[in-house]
């Protein structure tokens, strides 16, 4: 397949390049900074996140488009919203459909258990209430968008292993399970980008069992 990510010198970006060289897949990685990048990769294209007309000789031609990115520190962030609206305007001029973007299942309560849902949750949406907003925003623009889109919310994310070893819930938090390995969700966002599953869906990931 052919692959466009953006956010590859982040995180998960990283994780979701290096996987995606290692199964056969062609990537084009969206970066500011080409030495942050932690595998070298076909076709490097150094813009502007924020400038559609930048991004759509990125994304043309490509099977799908991978959507790492997030807030850097604390505070207020529009990195999410305002990158979801310039790589989905230059999704569509470029004629592309399939995109799959990272946002975060701690903003969401359906699925939890009672103690999560009205102790910790209440908590943990005021100290990242700025990060948050920049997500569920992005998350309105992504649904609205009309293209094959598929949003992936993870739980806290780790430097684990890759396991290979995920759950995965449609609509609703995974019970029980509050971290997930880059590694491992890479691998899922690949996993989609693959078969072209849940698309129009929201689906919450974690550490399997």
């Amino acid at each position: 397949m052919k692959l466009t990510v953006f956010g590859a010198s982040g995180g998960t970006g990283r994780e979701v390049v290096r996987q995606a060289l290692a199964r056969g897949h062609h990537v084009t990685a969206v970066v500011r900074d080409p030495a942050r990048l932690g595998e070298p990769v076909q076709d490097v294209v150094v813009a502007d996140v924020f400038d559609p007309a930048a991004l759509v000789a990125a994304v043309g031609g490509s099977d799908a488009v991978v959507s790492a990115l997030g807030p850097r520190g604390r505070g207020p962030s529009r990195i999410c919203r305002d990158g979801a609206a310039a790589i989905i305007t230059a999704m569509r001029q470029a004629e592309v459909r399939r995109l799959l973007v990272v946002s975060n299942s701690g903003m969401h309560r359906e699925g939890d258990g009672w103690f999560t849902r009205l102790a910790v949750k209440p908590i943990l949406i005021r100290m990242l209430r700025e990060e948050y907003e920049d997500m569920r925003v992005m998350e309105e623009r992504v649904v609205a968008s009309g293209l094959d889109w598929t949003i992936v919310r993870p739980p806290r994310l780790t430097d684990g292993p890759h396991t290979g070893v995920i759950a995965s819930s449609v609509g609703r938090n995974v019970r029980g399970s509050f971290t997930i390995s880059r590694a491992d969700l890479a691998d899922y966002l690949l996993r989609l980008a693959e078969d072209g599953s849940h698309r129009g869906a929201a689906v919450s990931v974690a550490k399997g069992s």
